[in-house]
């Protein structure tokens, strides 16, 4: 890494991880000095380790930070952080592997919301007795809707079928 930087004057004593830093040492066993002690870590054990996630973060922001100025853009981006962690497969593997897990469940949110209006379109339909979705609640056919998507994206979600529907890639573990 870089020269290390001292850490600003307002963080100084600060934790800001203190709970989850509790919450994983128990979790990797960590060993009560005495029984008469709580199950609680020691506080200089989480006020140490928070020093040091919070200088590991504010190291890559840094790194990311500067390879985002070779590359002549004043934003940061994942890529940037990428290839700071491209020394340790271990930490760029997690950090792949974390960013495929939000995708993922970004594109199951997508697929739910998407479904759930479909079924809240039946649902409805059929709890107000109406023949036809099209059909106002006060039985006027011609009489629009103001709830719900508008009818050109209710339309397009109803064309889906099993044909012309994304295919979904299958994933080998």
């Amino acid at each position: 890494m870089a020269e290390p930087r001292a850490r600003a004057a307002r963080h100084k004593g600060q934790m800001n991880f203190s709970n989850e830093l509790r919450l994983l040492l128990l979790a990797y066993g960590d060993p009560q000095p005495h029984p008469s002690y709580p199950a609680e870590p020691l506080p200089e054990t989480v006020r140490v380790l928070d020093e040091i996630v919070t200088d590991f973060i504010l190291e890559m922001c840094h790194e990311a930070a500067q390879y985002a100025s070779y590359a002549r853009r004043q934003k940061i981006k994942v890529d940037d952080f990428r290839f700071a962690l491209r020394r340790d497969p271990n930490k760029l593997g997690r950090v792949q592997e974390l960013l495929r897990m939000e995708r993922e469940l970004k594109e199951a949110r997508k697929a739910f919301d998407q479904n759930d209006d479909q079924v809240a379109n039946l649902k409805d339909a059929g709890k107000k007795g109406l023949g036809d979705p099209g059909e106002s609640v006060d039985g006027a056919p011609g009489a629009k809707k103001t709830k719900g998507k508008s009818k050109r994206g209710a339309r397009r979600d109803s064309d889906a079928t099993e044909d012309n529907a994304p295919k979904k890639r299958k994933v080998v573990v």
